[in-house]
């Protein structure tokens, strides 16, 4: 197992990583959330970072950000770089050798994280990061946008486990939940302003 250095908390919050789907979803709710988060990151001054493809809600959010004048980078790997159409028009694309590498830049490069409704891989990439603030690898912010319900069923389970006290005291799951897009960006500002610097001992990732 080798172990990468993370930098400690940046002085301003400078990216936003964004979790979302490559497909659309069958409610508009959820692109027309992906549509208003990226003019709220551009308008704040928050650049995007998010997984590089051009479909679904990651092309929304992206599209959405460059249009209003904001700045992306996209990082997706080599493999998924013709399933998922890259954005070739962003700011900064970052084609990895794996999804490993993927993640590892994606939180390198970010502030703090935000998830819009998606599939698995939305889904891995946050309890990834649910994990890590768990374990108290890093205290970046992480909102769930709960767009028209879409995470009651993971909200719901995250309660099970905790009344079956798999997630007990002391490793409690450190997010905040909104139901609207527009509620996201002063959230994670709200959520930055009051998380200290991580200490050098805990600013590391294991990286498998």
């Amino acid at each position: 197992m080798k172990q990468t250095s993370i930098a400690p908390k940046a002085a301003t919050l400078r990216n936003i990583c964004v979790y979302c789907g490559s497909g659309p979803g069958n409610n508009p709710a959820y692109a027309g959330a992906a549509k208003a988060l990226g003019q709220a990151l551009a308008e704040s001054g928050i650049g995007l970072v998010y997984g590089g493809g051009s479909l679904g809600l990651m092309g929304t959010v992206a599209r959405a950000t460059l249009d209003a004048g904001g700045r992306v980078t996209g990082i997706i790997p080599d493999f998924l770089s013709e399933k998922e159409h890259m954005l070739r028009i962003v700011d900064e694309l970052i084609v990895t050798a794996d999804m490993h590498e993927r993640k590892r830049l994606m939180f390198e490069r970010s502030d703090a994280f935000v998830a819009l409704p998606g599939g698995i891989g939305t889904l891995e990439e946050l309890v990834e990061q649910l994990t890590w603030s768990q374990l108290g690898r890093h205290q970046k912010p992480i909102v769930v946008a709960n767009i028209a319900g879409f995470w009651a069923p993971f909200l719901s389970l995250l309660a099970h486990m905790k009344a079956d006290a798999f997630i007990r005291s002391g490793l409690d799951v450190s997010f905040a939940v909104v139901d609207t897009a527009e509620k996201i960006v002063p959230t994670v500002k709200s959520a930055w302003s009051k998380t200290g610097t991580p200490a050098p001992d805990i600013a590391l990732i294991a990286k498998f």
